[in-house]
């Protein structure tokens, strides 16, 4: 779990970052007195808990929080502050908590067991593939680095199709619009193929001759996950899948709960 604490005044963030480490210990924590260098650390890792006090020089909290919730909308922002008068934009913004100082670790603790998007059980895997929204992948929390445009957009056709395995012309259909594309279509394989295999996960493709598919049980997925009925994915999900592809669909029908 990475969570983030932001406060322009030093000492106020020292008791804010301190009463989240003691209630948290297990979570990764960092700090920061400026909006732009917590802006700036989102941008390159997924964030799953910001606690933000509002009244700052030269960013508000408020802003802040949009700007986070623009890089991951499933980011839980919790406002830890000293005013009162801010509950209603809070609230207008879907915030997590609002929390007034002094801020105590009792109240952190509350405030986590609470959460507006809870946080999926941590994975020995170091793969993530976010469905709901848009489509992201994530290796070991940050964003997965693709050579191709196009070989994202690959992998998310192979995660839709949950374990079929799916011809290259198939595939080259839905990525070009028909199948005369060979040869681009083997570079991103080859792609696709090295930013598995660098995350440790190469066991969740699979390949056959002129085919290509995913091993279900070899991703962590909330789209899999929202199958088996698990409540994070079930809370997760807010009718948006793979948001920036016309092709993707997703039954909306409520899956059994998982044992």
């Amino acid at each position: 779990m990475r969570i983030i604490t932001v406060d322009d005044e030093k000492f106020e963030l020292e008791s804010l970052t301190r009463a989240v480490k003691e209630a948290v210990p297990d979570a990764e924590v960092e700090s920061f007195r400026e909006a732009v260098d917590a802006l700036k650390y989102a941008s390159a890792n997924l964030i799953d808990v910001a606690f933000l006090d509002i009244e700052m020089k030269e960013m508000s909290g408020i802003m802040l929080g949009k700007r986070l919730k623009l890089l991951n909308p499933k980011t839980n922002v919790i406002f830890a502050t000293g005013y009162t008068n801010y509950r209603e934009v809070a609230f207008d913004m879907h915030a997590s908590g609002y929390i007034t100082k002094p801020i105590t670790v009792d109240r952190i603790k509350e405030e986590m067991k609470d959460l507006r998007y809870p946080l999926e059980l941590k994975s020995t895997r170091t793969i993530r593939v976010q469905t709901f929204g848009d489509f992201e992948v994530f290796v070991n929390d940050k964003h997965a680095e693709f050579k191709y445009i196009k070989t994202k957009e690959l992998f998310a056709f192979l995660v839709d199709r949950h374990g079929e395995i799916t011809t290259n012309a198939e595939q080259m259909k839905i990525l070009f619009g028909d199948d005369t594309h060979s040869s681009d279509l083997q570079c991103l394989h080859a792609d696709l193929r090295d930013v598995l295999k660098k995350s440790a996960c190469e066991d969740a493709l699979v390949q056959r001759w002129g085919k290509l598919g995913v091993a279900p049980d070899k991703l962590d997925c909330d789209a899999y996950d929202w199958e088996k009925g698990l409540a994070y994915a079930l809370n997760s999900y807010k009718g948006e899948y793979m948001a920036q592809y016309d092709w993707a669909k997703f039954s909306s029908g409520v899956p059994e709960l998982a044992e």
